[in-house]
């Protein structure tokens, strides 16, 4: 029930007759004022009509057609607040589907790029967990969502850990998880004193990846890589490989996009002599040096040069690639990849995108600016705009840095062993008896896994995260658990219920009994469509996860509020006949809330807790 969406045409509606064409702004009042909703709408009428603000506000106050829902309207000076009718608001709440954006177009959205020679470490799944919310946060507003890993099968990690195999005479014995074995053999290399002596077989290694001689050995790191994600609840719709981008001509056609640019040249005098160079001063103000090499003297590309092209090509500027099925995804669904033998897209089914989100950390800010400049450069302003990069802060872990060259770090699968191993533990001090049951190991993986994601998530992307294992897994707190707990405990009261033979979908409300308190509830609940627009406004999921924890807030202050006498305020079970209907409806919507919520950044709600 989008009330205040339904104020805000109300108003505007309003304020159109009254002569005013205006942009009306719905708040909910602060705490102590009266009313529910407020707006400062009569400032805007008398900028654009003329007359007192308060006047106008109590014209408005008369001329304004209240929506269902809403008892009365009051001129408060120059404000209008709006009283909502407890049990028709609640009412609408219930029994009226959430109204999500409906927005259009394609969105594509990169995230993981994990370099193929190990496996992933944990600092690593927050890159993974943010990519995939943020996918399913866009597909919630009715955004078509094209997820996209790119898997650098060319560069020196993949081949330090290759070569460490022939040079060590490493043999995989099959069993362990072959990310992890490789991985061993990257790290022993990077701690040979005589690695620097081992060059030139690293650069030979390097020249058969370019060549495609070796990629059946990178393809094996990424489907191990994909069995990590995919545990995590991570999905994929196309692998573009970096061999592919460049074997397809993208930074060439790339370049010859950007040469009919104003900004771009090729000087024959002075430093930059010989190279092709790109002018971002009017799309980067206050660099010390606007001019971005992207071609060398020498012929050879800069790295950002390489970004630009694959950019150009996720919006559709040229095509290309070849695709082909490379793996199932646990829902049975295909995950294409880019492949030399594979077949053209004839039905621009990949890329063509109308906003391209790259989710890379906070290192890559400065080259993602070029790349988004690039696109100004070419006279494409609006995918400029709509070019996103998800810029994200490092994870530590137990306050220590994570370093995979090192060998310092744990492992993203050993991360959520441990979670879940930690979850079973928890699980077996509160609830001892729930621990030693069939279904205690599914709970306990939704609890680890969940507390993992909210951990990466609950912070604005900028801001470092400190994983910490207590932290996490806390029922208290900004967690998962505390969330999921909330979650359960609403489940519980409806399985009592039913159990009781009182219907939870309404039937038998009595919505005029409904009392103030039951209305900040339902208000939390009505939230959900706002959070949504508003995660896909500021490109962030940390909006939804706040607020998961505020409506486990809100539903765990009502549960333990007290009446006068400090007795139980809000006792389902136990309210008059009619309340008791319409409470168990209102905790049925709340639970359903908990559901697409945590959904939408991918935690799954345990049975029991």
């Amino acid at each position: 029930m989008d009330l205040k969406a339904q104020l805000k045409t109300a108003v505007e509606d309003a304020a159109q007759q009254m002569g005013a064409a205006v942009d009306a702004a719905i708040q909910e009042t602060p705490a102590g004022k009266a009313g529910d909703y407020g707006t400062p709408a009569a400032f805007l009428i008398a900028k654009a009509v003329g007359g007192n603000p308060a006047q106008i506000a109590a014209q408005l106050a008369q001329t304004v057609r209240l929506p269902e829902g809403i008892r009365k309207v009051e001129a408060a000076g120059p404000f209008l607040n709006f009283f909502v009718d407890v049990g028709a608001f609640v009412r609408g709440v219930v029994e009226q589907p959430f109204e999500m954006p409906r927005l259009s177009g394609k969105v594509v959205i990169e995230h993981t790029s994990v370099n193929p020679n190990k496996e992933l470490h944990v600092g690593h799944l927050r890159n993974v967990v943010l990519g995939d919310s943020m996918a399913r946060i866009f597909r919630a507003a009715g955004q078509t969502v094209e997820v996209q890993n790119y898997i650098d099968d060319t560069g020196r990690q993949a081949a330090e850990s290759i070569f460490a195999v022939n040079h060590y005479g490493l043999e995989w014995d099959g069993v362990q998880k072959y990310d992890h074995w490789l991985g061993e053999g990257y790290v022993r290399l990077n701690a040979d004193p005589a690695k620097a002596e081992l060059e030139p077989g690293i650069r030979e290694i390097m020249h058969r990846l370019e060549a495609g001689e070796l990629r059946s050995e990178v393809e094996k790191v990424v489907h191990a890589h994909l069995q990590t994600c995919f545990r995590l609840g991570a999905r994929y719709d196309l692998l573009n490989w970096e061999s592919d981008v460049v074997g397809s001509g993208f930074l060439s056609k790339a370049m010859t996009i950007l040469k009919d640019s104003k900004y771009t040249s090729s000087p024959n005098e002075g430093k930059y002599a010989g190279a092709f160079v790109m002018d971002v001063a009017e799309f980067m103000p206050g660099l010390e040096e606007p001019q971005v090499v992207l071609i060398r003297t020498d012929g050879t590309a800069m790295y950002a040069a390489k970004d630009i092209g694959y950019q150009f090509w996720k919006f559709g500027l040229f095509e290309g690639m070849k695709f082909k099925p490379f793996a199932t995804d646990p829902e049975g669904r295909t995950v294409w990849t880019s492949a030399p033998d594979g077949q053209p897209d004839t039905e621009a089914r990949f890329g063509h995108a109308d906003e391209v989100i790259n989710v890379i950390d906070s290192r890559q800010d400065h080259p993602q600016t070029v790349v988004r400049s690039s696109l100004g450069v070419a006279g494409h302003t609006e995918m400029k705009e709509r070019s996103i990069h998800l810029s994200y802060a490092f994870v530590t872990l137990e306050g220590q840095t994570i370093s995979g060259r090192k060998g310092v770090t744990v492992s993203a699968d050993a991360a959520m062993d441990e979670a879940q191993n930690r979850a079973l533990g928890e699980l077996s001090k509160v609830n001892p008896e729930l621990a030693a049951q069939a279904g205690a190991d599914e709970i306990a993986r939704r609890i680890g896994l969940g507390a993992i994601r909210f951990a990466m998530l609950k912070a604005e992307p900028t801001r470092k995260i400190d994983f910490r294992w207590e932290q996490a897994l806390a029922l208290n707190g900004d967690t998962a658990p505390y969330i999921q707990y909330a979650a359960v405990r609403a489940a519980n009261i409806l399985r009592r219920g039913q159990e009781a033979g009182f219907a939870v979908d309404g039937t038998g409300a009595d919505w005029d009994t409904v009392p103030d308190i039951d209305l900040a509830l339902a208000k939390q609940v009505a939230k959900l469509p706002q959070i949504v627009a508003q995660s896909v406004r500021v490109h962030s999921p940390h909006v939804v996860a706040q607020y998961a924890l505020d409506l486990a807030t809100s539903f765990n202050a009502w549960y333990n509020a007290k009446d006068r006498k400090g007795k139980p305020a809000t006792n389902v079970l136990q309210s008059e006949e009619g309340l008791r209907e319409a409470r168990l409806a209102l905790v049925s919507r709340l639970r359903q809330a908990f559901e697409e919520t945590l959904d939408l950044i991918g935690i799954e709600v345990p049975a029991a807790m």
